[in-house]
């Protein structure tokens, strides 16, 4: 191939070839991706605001195209937005909030269990070291999780899923304990956590168009 374009909405045409060469896989994948994003206690609209927002953290221009169009039948740009902005909060506050194990480290207080809820209690410390660039943080997080477009509950349910996709343990603790608050249910707080899945492993093998350019070039 000629071609010196990695990406280009053109080449998730070959997707299909991955099912040719993988069938059993390709399809026990899409049997399972089809039913994670279909309605049951979360709506179709909300499913789509999860995977939009976690395509974002994955990082799948596929998947961002995809599901961007599929939310656009059910929500608006201003919900569509407000999705992202709450993927945004969260990896960037994953990274943040991993400071306490740093911390941890760096103080020689470290220990066979990396992650523990009381580890969390340092955040105060690294509030108190970030200074206004910290501040400037939770001011957008706090921003970001506000009920507008879309309602804080459902920003809960994307948080947790994203959380679940950057690996923060602290996240998940943090915003399902919020989502709790909100009155989430363990149902939809499972189907968040299935789209979720569904998206990661949908990015991987939506990548998989790039291995196939890569492989015939």
């Amino acid at each position: 191939m000629s071609d010196d374009h990695l990406y280009k909405l053109s080449h998730f045409e070959r997707i299909g070839e991955l099912r040719d060469l993988a069938p059993e896989q390709v399809n026990a994948f899409l049997a399972f991706d089809e039913k994670a994003l279909a309605p049951g206690e979360l709506s179709v609209k909300t499913k789509e605001l999860i995977a939009v927002a976690v395509a974002h953290v994955t990082g799948c221009a596929y998947c961002i195209e995809v599901h961007t169009g599929k939310a656009k039948q059910e929500a608006s740009k201003e919900e569509v937005a407000e999705a992202i902005m709450v993927a945004t909060a969260l990896k960037a506050g994953s990274a943040a909030a991993h400071a306490v194990n740093a911390y941890n480290s760096f103080d020689g207080r470290g220990s066979d269990e990396m992650f523990k809820a009381s580890y969390f209690e340092r955040m105060r410390e690294v509030a108190q070291q970030g200074g206004e660039a910290f501040e400037a943080f939770m001011q957008f997080d706090r921003a970001a999780m506000k009920g507008g477009a879309v309602d804080a509950k459902e920003k809960e349910l994307i948080a947790i899923a994203v959380a679940h996709v950057t690996g923060c343990p602290y996240c998940i603790h943090v915003h399902t304990m919020g989502a709790k608050e909100k009155g989430i249910t363990t149902e939809e707080l499972t189907e968040s956590v299935m789209v979720a899945t569904a998206l990661k492993a949908g990015s991987a093998m939506a990548h998989g168009v790039n291995a196939l350019n890569a492989y015939d070039r």
